[in-house]
């Protein structure tokens, strides 16, 4: 009896000591990368030109504090917007005939569920209700890390909730994230790791924001993203967001 009550007490004080310590990580990034300096932050505006087949394509991001934000390059003249939201509506352009269409029900309420992840998932956890553990420590590309898990909201798919969980490794001298992992659970790359790796940090109006981005599948091909520019709180009109009607 003894035995089994001093396991269970040993167990519970692991579980309490994992917890702070996941915790005291982030708080250590959120400090890294500005810590209160964010409360004033209204938004951010990425810019950037990628590859696209030995052509420079400009493409911009703007994500909001209040969960707006838009995907948007441009080809040959053409604006092309992905991943709209104005609060309410997600839409993006179709390639094909270049027309503006609202996202599914599914997508839209995925959307509105991470859009107050600002200025990311782990920083906004606690507010969002999302729970926070400390799986262990790992080395990415020779570089020792601590492995949080993030279970988020679930996501709709097919009408379906299924879980959302990302997996953050953060770097230990540094202590900012240099990699995220999250399962894909839908489209042709269902059941596939998804992968996002995060360098270059640096100073942008007292706050530090990678400036590299590498998007992709585990073990597979990815998109490499060099931002030029990165604007802390940035003027946009408001109709850039909305949907066009017209």
């Amino acid at each position: 009896m003894r035995k089994t009550l001093l396991f269970i007490v040993l167990t519970g004080l692991s579980l309490v000591s994992n917890a702070q310590n996941a915790d005291e990580i982030v708080a250590k990034y959120y400090e890294t990368v500005g810590g209160n300096k964010w409360e004033a932050v209204t938004g951010i505006l990425l810019t950037a030109n990628v590859d696209g087949g030995g052509m420079k394509i400009p493409l911009e991001i703007v994500k909001m504090s209040d969960g707006r934000g838009y995907l948007k390059i441009n080809i040959q003249g053409q604006e092309i917007f992905q991943n709209a939201f104005d609060g309410v509506t997600s839409w993006s352009t179709n390639f094909m005939t270049q027309k503006a269409e609202k996202s599914t029900a599914d997508d839209t309420e995925n959307t509105k569920r991470s859009s107050k992840e600002f200025p990311d998932a782990l920083v906004s956890y606690k507010k969002l209700g999302y729970k926070l553990s400390l799986e262990g420590e790992d080395k990415i590309d020779g570089t020792a890390c601590w492995k949080l898990k993030l279970e988020k909201n679930t996501q709709l798919v097919e009408g379906e909730e299924v879980p959302n969980i990302e997996y953050y490794y953060i770097d230990k001298d540094s202590n900012v994230p240099i990699m995220m992992e999250s399962e894909i659970n839908s489209g042709d790359m269902k059941g596939k790791i998804g992968q996002t790796k995060f360098s270059d940090y640096q100073e942008v109006s007292g706050l530090i924001y990678p400036f590299s981005i590498s998007q992709g599948i585990k073990d597979g091909p990815s998109q490499p993203i060099t931002f030029e520019k990165v604007v802390i709180s940035p003027t946009v009109d408001a109709k850039t967001f909305s949907f066009p009607e017209n």
